[in-house]
């Protein structure tokens, strides 16, 4: 009888370099689905973005691919979206990925897919050009820019009243986290009913017009009222801010595909923490769900979720948030964990399609430490602070294994909260 790493070393599909054609073609398995999901076991590794970039380039000119969508800010990557859809750019002050973890999007591998995708989108009808979007929700203050700008475009009157509905969020705006402190010390709601009714009277909006300035705008005022409540239960503990931030990035996501129609069909990037069905992970039995799991529930055999992992080699992270960012050592995984078995197999690149069942689906299934690596990376504790007990083949439809690997290389080097260049996205 085979043994574990035996089962899995048969059932791998190899493949010899990320930039060779046949690595792309292997994904094509999944390009009938509505929503294909690219994870990531940290947030600065460079084989996953490239991965990642090839995957979705061969997913959107194969496979009529139509959205890209992120983890990260909505205004940021909107202010990408308009260059590499050839759109007239808009000043949002603060909507340039300029905030830690500035390396998770300004780095090479990035950049290089921007560029393909502004070149991809050139001779394109503008209703068919790829939009490149951001689920997430921290960048509170660019948000509510993006809303008073477009009002002050097109409803001066409008505008004023954002502006005093936004005026009790105002102090808050640098540091959000300082009001979800006040809430709770002071143990009210304090801005949830006028942002809420920003947001309201924005989607109403939305639903008797049309145009791509008042989709950004009433997207912008969601971000706003769910950052709201967002940093007003973060201090509770528990799942619920986690919770409430994967539910607004799955909305928003819904919302993508919704207003590019039914032919629309979306890749997205995000952690593995976010993309694999938390469900199967110990992060459920916490009462935490995430987008992969949403995705699943809604879109059912639409939804492809796709896990990556590595065994060792150097990564891009701070040893806590808001510090600067290292190139650190990742340390071998952890005996016992998914990633062993997969290093054990000698093997130095593959995947494993679970979709195809089979002994391999059924090893991986075994509950089994799961490494998790963000933007912090703390090899002290490893243990404790970045693995987590998971049924792999459960958690993803397929697996994707890099046995050891590289940091991202950061666009520039500047120390979180400095000025950025002024080029991004534009001069790359």
């Amino acid at each position: 009888m085979p043994t574990p790493v035996e089962t899995l070393a048969a059932a791998a599909e190899p493949f010899d370099d990320i930039d060779s054609p046949g690595f792309a073609r292997m994904f094509d398995r999944f390009g009938d689905r509505r929503v294909v999901l690219l994870g990531e076991a940290s947030h600065g590794t460079s084989e996953f973005y490239r991965a990642r970039a090839a995957i979705t380039r061969r997913l959107i000119e194969e496979h009529g691919f139509t959205i890209v969508a992120v983890e990260a800010d909505w205004p940021d990557a909107a202010a990408v979206d308009r260059h590499v859809r050839h759109l007239p750019p808009r000043d949002v002050p603060g909507a340039d990925f300029g905030r830690f973890p500035t390396w998770m999007w300004r780095n090479t591998d990035v950049a290089a897919f921007l560029r393909w995708l502004h070149a991809h989108n050139a001779d394109k009808a503008p209703e068919q050009r790829v939009r490149f979007a951001g689920l997430d929700m921290y960048n509170l203050r660019a948000s509510i820019m993006g809303v008073l700008k477009y009002l002050d475009e097109t409803d001066p009157e409008a505008a004023a009243i954002a502006r005093e509905r936004y005026g009790c969020l105002s102090p808050w705006q640098a540091e959000p986290a300082d009001y979800g402190r006040m809430a709770l010390s002071r143990g009210y709601r304090a801005c949830e009913a006028a942002v809420v009714a920003q947001c309201q009277e924005l989607l109403q909006r939305q639903m008797q017009e049309d145009g791509e300035g008042l989709f950004d705008a009433a997207q912008n005022a969601r971000l706003v009222a769910s950052a709201e409540r967002y940093y007003r239960v973060m201090y509770r503990g528990g799942a619920e801010s986690w919770n409430l931030r994967d539910q607004h990035m799955f909305d928003t996501l819904d919302a993508l595909l919704r207003a590019r129609g039914p032919a629309a069909k979306a890749v997205v990037w995000a952690h593995n923490s976010h993309i694999g069905d938390a469900r199967h992970t110990a992060m459920g039995r916490y009462g935490e769900l995430n987008i992969g799991q949403l995705c699943r529930e809604h879109f059912g055999e639409d939804a492809a979720l796709i896990g990556f992992g590595t065994h060792t080699g150097t990564v891009a992270a701070a040893h806590d948030w808001g510090e600067a960012m290292q190139v650190m050592s990742v340390r071998p995984s952890l005996p016992g964990s998914h990633e062993r078995l997969c290093h054990e197999t000698a093997m130095d690149r593959f995947l494993l399609d679970f979709g195809r069942g089979g002994e391999a689906a059924e090893v991986m299934a075994q509950d089994r430490p799961e490494r998790f690596i963000g933007v912090v990376y703390r090899p002290a504790t490893e243990r404790q602070s970045h693995y987590a007990e998971a049924a792999l083949s459960r958690q993803f439809d397929a697996w994707v294994w890099f046995d050891r690997t590289s940091a991202v290389t950061p666009l520039d080097h500047r120390a979180p909260g400095v000025e950025q260049a002024e080029t991004w996205p534009f001069g790359l």
